[in-house]
């Protein structure tokens, strides 16, 4: 293994050259060739990152400044600038003031990075309010230069107008006119105010200030509305910002509302600007094992209860929701459906909000009007969205698809000396159930000619018994193959309880449920059989058109896996056929447990 050596220079931001001061790279690899594609740094000692904050108030929303401080702490800007509206103001009380400056600046104590501060119509509307800043900050606009950047930090309340009547008035520009005029060879220029005077009319010296700015490289950047957009003129750019907790209907970058902070890096050839959203900003606690075992370890918390119907009674049939909270932490649900082609379902709710560790059960009413076979039908499907509500970390967000049918109840009838030779002639008189889902192209599959099956079920004492009849054109057997790549029959049973076994998804394939895969070898046909869960005794007699498959699971094992007497399992019957120098098409009674296409509650068989 190669080792790789990276030594990095430190170096100070002082007046000397960039090219004493920029960072060497020592490499101890032999080849010629390198790991990478250049060691041209994206480094300078002209360049710089600050960050903008924007509204926090005009209706601000608790909590989500202050949240946009700590992730101000994470990103670690070197300063941060703001554009006004820091406080709810709007008042002569002087009791309150103080107290809203001192909530505010309390805000401000956590940040780690210098703060500039910008005065906006809810910080200065009237004279109360005006010597109030004066007395925190001593003056409404001022100027700096840090790097070769020049910040105007303007006062856009000089005529305490109020909103949407902001001005620059006369002394107000003449110092703006100065210090341009005093800073011409600065690289940039960064003009930071409270209202978009640009959109405004009866600005007084506004226009003038835009006349001053216009030949040299500047950006200008402001709150107040609420909304976001970037405007082209006066050969810079003017940037409205959205909010950082101001009043907002937050319907998303469409719009222009959202709550975040604006992450600027100033290059050689101007300011590089990040939007960064509040809620895409976290810390490395964004998934812990806390996260992992509330969405990953655990079933999907919303199921809808499956209903089980005699033939003929479908008209109209009722179930429920389940929603389970097993977190310390409230769970909002959402459901929405799509509509189907032979249903019309309604939900009792679909918005409803769970407390921790807490059940909601709501109804679903199905009607079938023109009282269609069940058996076929396609599923409905269900969109859920599931958001568990955190504080201290992003609130955690996840969907599924749920696919529902109702299903007739399928019994299962005793029967008397099976013999199990392969030989169904015993089974004549049963009930037989077609396997009719196929998945894969429909190129490939030629209808009853190419593969058919049935099977029927039954239980002694002893036994519960699967039989199968299937018709099969053209086996496809490979002695040396893998078992599955080539034609075979596959039986699972599920023997859990109904609420159990009704959802599994695949999960414990051999070990809570039977997985039996038998193909059409001569020798060894029965994949894996030493380890299935139980000894399954089984005898498959080929025909002229296909082959017969018994089998018989111990009642023992239904009974350890259902706890007790069985009163109901879930069966799945399904076959792989592979016809030569085509792709496979695979038959399920149901779609299989392990696929998407899985409608939970589906094959379930109850003890007559």
């Amino acid at each position: 293994m190669y080792r790789l050596s990276l030594l990095f220079a430190c170096f100070l931001f002082t007046s000397a050259t960039f090219s004493q001061n920029k960072p060497v790279i020592y490499v101890d690899i032999p080849s010629q060739q390198k790991p990478w594609n250049h060691i041209d740094w994206n480094a300078s000692p002209e360049q710089f990152q600050f960050a903008i904050v924007t509204d926090r108030t005009g209706g601000h929303r608790p909590g989500v400044f202050p949240t946009g401080i700590k992730k101000l702490n994470l990103l670690q800007p070197e300063f941060v600038m703001s554009v006004g509206d820091l406080i709810e103001g709007y008042t002569q009380d002087t009791v309150r003031l103080n107290e809203e400056w001192k909530e505010f600046n309390g805000f401000i104590s956590e940040l780690e990075a210098p703060f500039f501060y910008v005065p906006g119509n809810h910080d200065i509307t009237n004279e109360v309010m005006e010597k109030k800043w004066e007395e925190m900050f001593g003056v409404s606009y001022y100027h700096f230069i840090y790097k070769d950047v020049l910040f105007l930090c303007l006062n856009s309340e000089d005529n305490l107008r109020g909103a949407g009547k902001g001005t620059i008035d006369d002394e107000q520009y003449e110092y703006i006119k100065k210090v341009l005029e005093d800073n011409k060879d600065v690289k940039w220029t960064l003009a930071f105010l409270h209202q978009p005077l640009w959109v405004q009319e009866d600005t007084k010296r506004w226009d003038d200030v835009e006349k001053l700015l216009q030949d040299r490289p500047h950006n200008v950047f402001a709150g107040h509305y609420h909304r976001y957009w970037k405007t082209q003129r006066n050969n810079g750019k003017y940037i409205a910002l959205a909010t950082t907790g101001g009043g907002s209907r937050l319907r998303g970058k469409a719009y222009g509302e959202f709550d975040h902070v604006v992450w600027v890096t100033m290059t050689d050839e101007g300011p590089i600007l990040a939007n960064l959203f509040l809620d895409g900003i976290w810390d490395e606690n964004v998934v812990t094992e806390e996260i992992v075992d509330l969405v990953r370890n655990q079933p999907f918390p919303v199921k809808i209860e499956p209903v089980y119907v005699n033939k003929g009674s479908t008209e109209e049939i009722k179930t429920t929701v389940r929603a389970t909270n097993n977190s310390d932490t409230k769970m909002h649900i959402s459901l929405k459906g799509i509509t189907h082609g032979d249903l019309f379902y309604q939900f009792e709710k679909t918005e409803i909000t769970v407390e921790p560790n807490d059940v909601a059960i709501f109804g679903l009413t199905i009607q079938n009007i023109e009282k269609k076979d069940l058996n076929r039908l396609p599923a409905m499907n269900i969109e859920a969205e599931v958001t568990y509500e955190f504080d201290e970390k992003p609130d955690v967000r996840f969907s599924s698809n749920l696919r529902y049918l109702p299903f007739y109840k399928n019994r299962v009838e005793t029967i008397q000396n099976v013999k199990l030779d392969g030989d169904l002639g015993e089974w004549k008189n049963r009930e037989w159930i077609a396997v009719e889902h196929m998945e894969g192209s429909p190129f490939d599959f030629d209808g009853k000619e190419d593969f058919e099956m049935k099977f029927t079920t039954a239980y002694d004492k002893d036994y519960f018994y699967v039989a199968i009849d299937v018709q099969d054109n053209n086996f496809y057997i490979k002695e040396e193959g893998s078992y599955w790549n080539q034609d075979a029959i596959i039986v699972g049973l599920d023997g859990r309880p109904l609420h159990i076994s009704a959802f599994n998804g695949g999960e414990g394939r051999g070990t809570d449920w039977l997985a039996f895969l038998r193909t059409f070898k001569s020798k060894n046909p029965i994949y894996n059989e030493d380890s299935l869960p139980v000894a399954v005794t089984s005898a498959l007699k080929k025909t002229a058109t296909g082959a017969q498959l018994e089998m018989a699971i111990p009642m023992s094992y239904l009974e350890e896996m259902s706890n007790g007497p069985w009163n109901s399992l879930r069966l799945g019957v399904g076959y792989y056929d592979f016809d030569a120098n085509e792709e496979p098409t695979t038959h399920f009674w149901f779609p299989a447990w392990t696929e998407n296409s899985d409608i939970p509650g589906s094959g379930m068989l109850f003890k007559n």
